[in-house]
């Protein structure tokens, strides 16, 4: 601002007549004018403190939505963790249904495998 002040001081001692002088502070005076804050452009303490009650009450209605989205993220979790235990449980079952089917089709082809041997055997026992 002290640079803009001291160019219109140069501006005026440079001056060589009053009217030139005049112009040079009429264009200063509309200058600062258009670069003034107008009455209604100035915030009111009042204005402020509306300003801030609003935004206080708008941030615990965030806050309150958060902590109803942190619930909910709960409720799925404690969803989630019940449905892998499930699956887990019906998984366990799957697998020892398999492992007796796999030993009822084991012990039904070692037995197959010693009639097989024993019949070999007989005949080898017959024939000698």
């Amino acid at each position: 601002m002290s640079a803009t002040v001291l160019e219109l001081y140069d501006r005026l001692a440079a001056a060589t007549d009053d009217r030139q002088r005049m112009r040079i502070l009429a264009e200063a005076f509309q200058t600062l004018a258009e670069h003034s804050v107008h009455p209604g452009e100035v915030a009111s303490r009042e204005d402020l403190h509306q300003t801030e009650l609003k935004l206080t009450r708008e941030i615990e209605q965030i806050r309150l939505e958060i902590e109803q989205v942190r619930g909910e993220i709960k409720e799925v979790e404690l969803k989630l963790t019940r449905e892998i235990e499930q699956l887990r449980g019906e998984l366990k079952v799957d697998i020892q249904r398999t492992q007796g089917t796999l030993l009822r089709w084991s012990f039904l082809f070692w037995i197959t495998q010693f009639g097989a041997v024993l019949a070999v055997l007989w005949r080898l026992g017959a024939a000698g």
